[in-house]
């Protein structure tokens, strides 16, 4: 995919080619707070430094926006504010980043300077791309800079119609990194290409596992979405978590992937219990054994090896969802074990989701994971072979340059 990139603007000429110039950054500042406003996690913010210094040791005058929450348009309430974020922000940046209110109409901001621009989703028209909202934004700068893959699968006037209309539209570090791992993964990877699929419904992910389906060579499923499979393959779950009027569509993906030479990995063992819960005592007994009163919470220890060496052989993996309930101690192993043949596997790995991305950190893997992907519905958007809102106008945008 052809796209502008900020470095390459930074590279093609002297290291003041932005000086002087207007850059306008959409990021994705969008991270947890407490019921005080403290934010509770701040690795949205730090991803998205990068990019803003980038833009200011190039002497540009730079503004930066986010959305936070979900605002009402036009009805501004103190939770809604990124004074939070613009206090942390200037911790990391080691300036003071001033936080500016109803800016649409226009920013006072001097080259080498910084300013946050609240909440882009309480102007009015923001999530519906309103057109005149979006040559607003786009009149405030030279230069838009798109660095929230977390956005890039909506089209909204912060994140789609200013790159229509601003001077020059181009993708920074963040957003292309994710471009060109999902490139990597996706459109050129290296075979045997596996990916790991799991969560509570098949519902959620069916587009997801038929487009899959037609691309990989290894498709392994978990939790709820394997209980559905197993259904399919004739076996009982008891009373596990499972699609049942969806087992004509986990048959076809079967069905699908064996015309083609792959495999859908059914478990032939499982841990099971009596009751959710942390301390409900976990048995393993083979999927074949699993009782009427069973609830299945993980995959089995033969099951997580094969799988784990079949992750090890592989050429490229990609990675959405723990294949157990992996926040208690007694079903985390099938994660675990998947985990650290991930970890493990000399295969480019790429790994997207909140429940994904818990797991990595849980097990302390995050630099053995070739990227981790900072966007939830997008990196879904993306498995299900769409193309994302922010790739196709930045593409459109660089091939009319």
């Amino acid at each position: 995919m052809k796209i502008l990139r900020l470095e390459d603007l930074v590279a093609q000429g002297p290291k003041d080619q932005l000086a002087g110039k207007r850059v306008f950054i959409r990021a994705d500042l969008n991270v947890p707070q407490d019921d005080a406003g403290h934010i509770t996690e701040d690795t949205r913010i730090r991803a998205s430094v990068p990019c803003i210094q980038m833009a200011l040791q190039a002497g540009a005058a730079v503004m930066v926006t986010s959305h936070l929450g979900r605002p009402t348009e036009g009805a501004f309430k103190p939770e809604d504010s990124l004074a939070p974020v613009a206090q942390r922000l200037g911790e990391l940046l080691g300036r003071e980043v001033p936080l500016r209110s109803d800016w649409v109409d226009g920013v006072e901001v001097r080259p080498g300077e910084v300013v946050l621009l609240e909440n882009c989703r309480l102007n009015k028209g923001e999530k519906k791309n309103d057109e005149a909202l979006a040559k607003k934004m786009a009149a405030l700068c030279d230069i838009f800079v798109h660095d929230a893959f977390g956005t890039a699968h909506r089209a909204e006037a912060s994140t789609y119609g200013i790159a229509q209309f601003a001077p020059v539209a181009c993708a920074g570090p963040l957003l292309a990194a994710e471009i060109d791992a999902i490139t990597k993964a996706l459109a050129q990877p290296k075979r045997p290409l596996v990916a790991i699929v799991a969560g509570s419904k098949v519902s959620t992910k069916l587009t997801i596992l038929q487009a899959l389906a037609d691309k990989v060579d290894g498709l392994i499923v978990g939790g709820g979405i394997a209980n559905t499979f197993m259904l399919a393959a004739g076996l009982k779950i008891g009373k596990s978590l499972a699609e049942p009027d969806l087992l004509d569509a986990a048959k076809a993906v079967m069905q699908a992937m064996k015309a083609r030479g792959a495999e859908v990995p059914i478990p032939s063992d499982v841990v099971t219990a009596k009751a959710f819960a942390a301390d409900a005592p976990a048995t393993v007994k083979a999927a074949t054994d699993v009782a009427d009163d069973d609830l299945i919470l993980d995959i089995g220890p033969v099951t997580a090896a094969l799988l784990a060496d079949k992750l090890k052989t592989a050429g490229t993996i990609v990675w959405n969802g723990p294949v157990g309930v992996f926040e208690f101690d007694a079903f985390a192993h099938g994660t675990e074990t998947l985990a650290r043949a991930i970890a493990a596997s000399p295969a480019f790995s790429i790994a997207g989701g909140g429940d994904t991305l818990a797991a990595i950190a849980k097990y302390g893997i995050e630099k053995e994971v070739g990227y981790i992907s900072t966007g939830g519905g997008a990196f879904l958007e993306v498995l299900e072979g769409k193309t994302l809102p922010a790739f196709e106008i930045l593409a459109r945008r660089a091939a009319q340059s």
